[in-house]
């Protein structure tokens, strides 16, 4: 474990930025991860009960909840009981001398406990106050609970995920979250830029629908432009031809062809260079307009070889390509071994642990080295001692009365 005493041993562009987060799940814990990640400071605030929910999650490593582990290294742990007055009063003194404070509570969850915002910035003007919920502190969908799931379904996302005619299909990630954590480092980041010159901070609203919403992209630009909703295309595209996966002799292979220069490379890599110069399928309008007739010729033709030698072909002639990997397949490639993309830490009581880390790099670094996620309430006492000059006396006396908790109190 790192020494919360120690604030210096952070390193990167946010050295110094100190992040005090009382997120959970998944939305908060990623976003506070990632600003970690770049070098904040970051105290995470849990339940004394029993912490952030996720630590519950199974699969387990020895204590650690997998879930937990892959949204919290690099934090550290304060217990807090945030319904007692003392408390409170711990919450309030922390987030005084805090660069930023995060949280996704429904609206209005910190103003009662007496955290919001106009609150802790009377206190301390240049705070940062970034809040995610499902679908922001306004409109009418404002005190809806939501879940990733919900988000995406609001989105217009699901719509589009899958095979055509099936049922609707969530997407194997949860980026309902992971939007609200993309949008809220940017928010927060432009926060702490734009303090540099007013001195003072900002509230930044992020809901997790609005940042899906963003992310349509030119799914919404071609509803606007035709007036007709886009329809699930599978792997296919809904504007590009050939995109997608083809079937092989023995599997699937991934094709991209973006550009007229790459059809022309894919056409002359299937042996049938004829098909780019075919009025029908060129110039790429026709080749839309004809994807009927195009893509089962491109399907028997790869189906007459296995995958292998189409990922060798279509090197070879410099066509985007990929194998369409599993998870333990995608972690375990050169590129992301070489890319540094996982790390080895040791835990005191998990063992080692596998992490994998953000993809940010400066000057061709990766992130500082992670910490190991902390056990619930593990530097409860050295937080408070280096930021509050608490003693081991006052400490030990405010878990007794259930104020904070400490390492193995937790039920």
């Amino acid at each position: 474990m790192s020494d919360s005493s120690n604030e210096t041993d952070r390193t990167g562009p946010l050295a110094g930025i100190r992040v005090l987060d009382f997120s959970r799940i998944l939305s908060g814990p990623y976003a506070s991860m990632v600003l970690a990640d770049l070098g904040a400071d970051v105290v995470k605030i849990e339940p004394i009960e029993s912490g952030d929910e996720t630590r519950n999650f199974p699969p387990f490593q020895g204590p650690l909840s997998h879930y937990y582990v892959a949204l919290n290294h690099s934090k550290k742990s304060l217990a807090l009981n945030l319904k007692s007055p003392r408390g409170l009063d711990i919450a309030k003194a922390l987030a005084a001398q805090s660069d930023v404070v995060l949280e996704n509570f429904r609206p209005g969850v910190m103003d009662r406990l007496g955290l919001g915002y106009e609150t802790l910035s009377a206190d301390n003007p240049s705070l940062v106050y970034c809040s995610i919920t499902g679908f922001g502190a306004d409109g009418p969908l404002a005190d809806k609970p939501a879940f990733d799931i919900v988000a995406q379904a609001l989105s217009g996302v699901m719509s589009v995920n899958g095979e055509p005619g099936a049922p609707p299909s969530k997407l194997g990630l949860p980026l309902g979250d992971m939007a609200g954590s993309i949008f809220a480092v940017f928010g927060i980041l432009a926060a702490l830029h734009g303090r540099q010159v007013s001195g003072r901070g900002q509230r930044v609203d992020i809901a997790m629908l609005d940042g899906l919403i963003a992310m349509l992209g030119y799914l919404a630009q071609i509803y606007f432009v035709t007036g007709a909703a886009p329809q699930p295309v599978g792997t296919r595209h809904p504007s590009i031809v050939p995109y997608g996966a083809f079937a092989t002799k023995d599997g699937h292979v991934i094709v991209a062809c973006l550009t007229e220069r790459f059809w022309k490379n894919f056409a002359a890599c299937l042996g049938m260079a004829e098909l780019a110069e075919d009025p029908r399928f060129s110039p790429y309008q026709q080749r839309l307009a004809n994807r009927a007739i195009l893509e089962p010729m491109i399907e028997t033709r790869m189906r007459e070889d296995s995958t292998a030698v189409w990922l060798e072909r279509l090197a070879q002639f410099d066509v985007p390509n990929a194998p369409i990997l599993n998870v333990a397949e995608a972690l375990q490639q050169a590129h992301v071994v070489a890319r540094g993309l996982v790390e080895t830490v040791t835990h005191p009581a998990a063992g080692i642990l596998r992490l994998v880390r953000g993809p940010i790099r400066f000057d061709g670094q990766g992130p500082a080295p992670a910490q190991p996620p902390s056990l619930l309430g593990e530097d409860t006492a050295t937080i408070l001692a280096a930021r509050l000059g608490y003693d081991e006396e006052t400490v030990e006396q405010l878990a007794v009365e259930g104020i904070v908790g400490l390492p193995g109190m937790a039920s």
